[in-house]
């Protein structure tokens, strides 16, 4: 199958690492926040069962930075967000849905407290600078924003604490999921924190010096070919199975958290001085249209993204993502139900089937994250 190729342009950015991972066998990209991402290095499989018993270098650069700089840099946080910030230490990270005044999802970053009067706001794909610009400035908030040089690298894998203890010294070991350290690498201090998008724990590190960051990049894969370092990306099967959402795909500007599973980074018996506050209180007291959720139908050979899935013989719901699980023989879907129907999944009182390859598959309903080890599927085996 032949795939169309990407025209590079100045609109497209391009990243440090960008030559390095074309060099390391990346066979397919995607644009995420204007930024060359790529998709997949061995296969999408090959990358999973890679992640999961080694440990990944993962060019990250479109995780755009939007800098918040000033007196009210908090304030300006907090506005945008449901969740409560207002006992943010130097060294936190915060996962936070960023949502308008009807509680609807703009974006959901990683905030980093980088200083009393900065933070860092790490972008899912949508842009945020030009909403937080016209917040401040309608607001008359004491903040300055910008879009720094910042290129954060993620090592992902059960090996990625031995890899980065051997580039930045034991004292990696020390820090705490969600929280980050300023560690030197000659001589430049970098933010280092414990998090990433996939399961299988790591670290990202901010990289603020292009040419540092590209000697970091190199020194990576040599101490670590013992470890069997490699070159990867996010995994859809692995962020799948580990319950983690993407936005543009799983979630957007037409829901709320409280549709998403997000509840518990929305503090809405607090009184906070979030725009999204009132709506979100009103849609939890109301209740919401439709959720998010999971679906699990075993033994299916081949995944075709123009599945469709029944209750009752009824075509129902919207799947936003799917994939094969690499662990186990199934197919794993995130779908919106309407919440009637989840009340009578729960109650089994309705029977639920994949349409896939114009065959029929039972199929399961399940909470998010999947508990995939519960629920008597078959093993697969790894492909390496």
């Amino acid at each position: 199958m032949t795939h169309p190729l990407i025209t590079f342009s100045r609109r497209l950015r391009e990243t440090p690492f960008t030559d390095r991972i074309l060099a390391g066998g990346a066979q397919s990209f995607t644009v995420y926040n204007h930024t060359l991402l790529p998709s997949w290095f061995r296969s999408l499989e090959g990358d999973y069962w890679h992640l999961l018993e080694h440990v990944q270098v993962w060019d990250v650069s479109c995780e755009r930075q939007v800098q918040l700089k000033g007196s009210d840099a908090e304030s300006l946080v907090q506005l945008m967000t449901p969740r409560d910030l207002s006992k943010a230490q130097h060294d936190q990270c915060f996962y936070v849905p960023l949502c308008d005044e009807q509680g609807r999802i703009l974006n959901d970053p990683i905030a980093i407290k980088v200083s009393d009067d900065t933070w860092w706001l790490s972008l899912s794909d949508s842009d945020i600078y030009l909403w937080a610009a016209g917040l401040a400035h309608g607001r008359g908030l004491d903040v300055e924003i910008a879009r720094p040089d910042v290129w954060p690298v993620a090592v992902q894998g059960p090996k990625a604490e031995t890899l980065m203890a051997r580039v930045f010294g034991d004292e990696v070991k020390s820090i705490r999921f969600f929280r980050y350290k300023r560690l030197s690498y000659r001589g430049h201090p970098f933010i280092v924190a414990r998090s990433g998008w996939s399961g299988q724990g790591g670290f990202e590190i901010y990289i603020d010096d292009a040419e540092l960051g590209q000697t970091l990049w190199d020194e990576l894969f040599v101490v670590g070919a013992d470890l069997n370092v490699g070159h990867g990306c996010p995994n859809n099967i692995e962020r799948m199975e580990s319950g983690l959402l993407s936005f543009g795909s799983d979630m957007d500007y037409s829901h709320t958290p409280l549709q998403c599973g997000l509840d518990k980074y929305c503090q809405l018996d607090v009184d906070l001085p979030s725009m999204s506050h009132a709506a979100l209180r009103l849609q939890r007291e109301h209740g919401v249209p439709t959720r998010l959720v999971g679906v699990i139908a075993p033994r299916v050979p081949v995944a075709s993204r123009y599945c469709q899935l029944l209750a009752d013989g009824e075509p129902v719901g919207d799947i936003t993502s799917q994939s094969l699980s690499g662990r186990y023989d199934a197919w794993m879907g995130f779908v919106y139900f309407e919440s009637e129907l989840i009340e009578q999944l729960k109650s089994k009182s309705v029977t639920l089937q994949l349409l896939c390859n114009n065959e029929f598959y039972e199929a399961v309903f399940s909470e998010l994250p999947f508990k995939l080890d519960q629920m008597g599927l078959q093993d697969r085996v790894s492909n390496l």
